[in-house]
């Protein structure tokens, strides 16, 4: 794989136009569903080949503009309750807007992570192995909430008399 920092890992050659893409092959790609990351990031990759993106799609750039979405992700939930968040896809208005940013962010991480060759599946399954080995799953829990409210609850040495 080319990994040339100036165009990522696959930049079309220098000097060749990009092959024009008729109407039909748009409007195919727009409805298709990508079956996997990869493919999206194939798909991404050549939407940005057919607008001379490339020199725009450095590492850095990429990852201020994730960071950026990641922001617009934010304040759609800035200023919700815990419950309301919980329930903003039942909002259709909301819901959209929720949906919209959480496909920008998405759409960016995969786009940086093509540029820098990395396999997000692959990273994100090897980090949660590693989070797991740090974190093992207790054995002696005695509530079920993740956050004790009620000291008494945790302590069996405590007792209410």
């Amino acid at each position: 794989m080319d990994n040339r920092p100036d165009q990522g890992p696959h930049p079309r050659q220098p000097g060749v136009a990009a092959a024009p893409v008729r109407r039909d092959e748009m409007v195919d790609r727009e409805r298709a569903v990508p079956a996997s990351l990869a493919e999206y990031a194939d798909q991404l990759r050549a939407f940005a080949d057919e607008r001379d993106w490339h020199p725009f799609h450095t590492p850095k750039n990429l990852a201020m503009a994730l960071a950026g979405e990641a922001g617009e992700l934010l304040a759609e939930f800035q200023w919700l309750t815990p419950e309301e968040s919980a329930q903003v896809m039942a909002d259709p208005v909301a819901g959209a807007r929720v949906r919209a940013e959480m496909a920008d962010v998405l759409s960016y991480l995969v786009r940086l992570a093509d540029v820098l060759g990395i396999d997000l599946l692959a990273a994100a399954s090897e980090k949660m192995v590693e989070v797991a080995r740090r974190y093992p799953v207790p054995t002696d829990r005695v509530w079920t909430d993740p956050v004790p409210t009620d000291p008494a609850s945790t302590d069996p040495s405590v007792t209410d008399g």
